[in-house]
């Protein structure tokens, strides 16, 4: 049943502002309204003010003085896979690099490998699970990426099942292909037919069947080199489908510049850019989706320059890049917390990243990401009273009640 109004919220983040991303100090203005309240009509928006001013009479929610704010959009997640990877989790602890464990036969491909031989049923089950850590996190919209597949049976039936968590969880789904995650292993020394298999076969099987809005690629030594990825990404945007790079993570691969050229909607990690990769970046357009989850995770240092491209006029998204191996976390607020602890980012810089940002990265900046007029009531009641606390305090999830459409999803009503 949908709920028609919230009132008595301590702080309602509303996030109201410009319909587009918000940069410089805008990702400071959060909206908020003390003592606030809005009503809904057929999961939508219709009204937002002071309680005082509630113009309806209908049952509401009272949110006790408590946190109310739009949920998290979750611009990049890996969310169908089978298995774990707790083996590489503990070759990590002894010393080994993401390097060495995936020479040793884990990182992606083990996971390929337990994703293959899994079932549709199965891997739906398990992404089922997956996206519900998320709602209890407080997140209501994610992207969620295929590319533990690698082959063409398995990719589309990683985002057939992709297509059905929307009906699933009650969350918005936005469906990225991404076969181009690494190489498979039958296609060793021929890594050239497996780049052709991608474009001749793969992306015309995606683009006809309409399961992705998005293609992805991991750019990166080791992987697709930036030759390979402008060959992938050229035949994807010749399709129409939208572009994301896995940019610079390990390495300064030159991902970002090449977003850049390609006129990518958002390049991700960016651990390792640097004032040319920013420059780049921001004359053409890019978005920067940063992922300080897989740093932590992987046990490295070098975190994404934040603070360098916020100055530099870029709109920075936060995501959990949620996934089995170097950032198995379903928490936007986790990710939060590093981002201020390790990037240097103010709370109210990651609440525009995990909102509003995230959403327009996605192509829904009018749908959800605030709490405005016409959006949907995708929001989240939390057990606190000020939203520096999402990111202050970490390790648990504060929210009390995820409204999608102004349907309860998790928690108490």
């Amino acid at each position: 049943m949908a709920v028609s109004g919230v009132i008595h919220a301590g702080q309602l983040v509303t996030l109201a502002g410009p319909s587009r991303p918000r940069v410089g100090t805008e990702m400071c203005e959060l909206g908020i309204i003390e003592d606030g309240a809005f009503v809904t009509e057929g999961g939508v928006i219709t009204w937002v003010g002071k309680t005082d001013d509630f113009p309806s009479d209908t049952a509401t929610i009272d949110a006790e003085g408590c946190l109310v704010m739009p949920g998290f959009v979750d611009a990049h997640t890996h969310p169908v896979f089978a298995g774990s990877r707790v083996d590489d989790f503990e070759m990590r602890c002894r010393g080994a690099t993401y390097s060495e464990v995936a020479a040793a036969g884990g990182g992606i491909m083990s996971t390929v490998a337990k994703t293959r031989a899994a079932s549709e049923k199965e891997l739906l089950i398990s992404a089922i699970q997956h996206v519900n850590w998320m709602i209890s996190c407080g997140t209501t919209t994610i992207e969620a990426k295929s590319g533990y597949g690698l082959s063409l049976e398995s990719e589309l039936t990683m985002l057939r099942v992709i297509g059905k968590l929307a009906k699933e969880t009650g969350v918005t789904v936005v469906p990225t292909f991404l076969g181009a995650h690494g190489f498979p292993p039958e296609y060793k020394g021929r890594e050239a037919e497996y780049v052709a298999l991608i474009t001749n076969e793969m992306l015309p099987a995606v683009a006809a069947e309409g399961l992705a809005v998005n293609c992805d690629i991991f750019c990166e030594k080791g992987y697709f080199s930036c030759d390979q990825a402008r060959e992938i990404l050229v035949a994807a945007k010749n399709l129409g489908l939208g572009l994301k790079v896995h940019a610079d993570q390990l390495s300064l691969s030159g991902g970002a510049q090449l977003a850049a050229e390609l006129g990518a909607v958002t390049a991700d990690h960016l651990e390792q850019t640097d004032a040319n990769g920013i420059a780049a970046m921001k004359a053409a357009g890019v978005i920067p989706v940063l992922l300080p989850g897989s740093v932590f995770g992987l046990g490295l240092d070098k975190y994404p320059d934040a603070r360098g491209m916020i100055d530099a006029g870029l709109p920075v998204v936060i995501a959990t890049d949620f996934n089995p191996g170097s950032s198995p976390t379903p928490s936007i607020p986790m990710a939060m917390f590093l981002a201020c602890t390790k990037m240097k980012m103010t709370p109210a810089e990651c609440v525009t990243a995990s909102t509003v940002n995230a959403a327009y990265s996605l192509g829904l900046g009018d749908l959800v990401g605030s709490l405005e007029v016409g959006k949907r009531a995708d929001f989240v009641v939390y057990d606190c009273k000020d939203y520096r606390e999402l990111a202050n305090f970490f390790g648990f999830s504060q929210a009390k009640g995820v409204y999608t459409k102004g349907n309860l999803r998790y928690g108490q009503q």
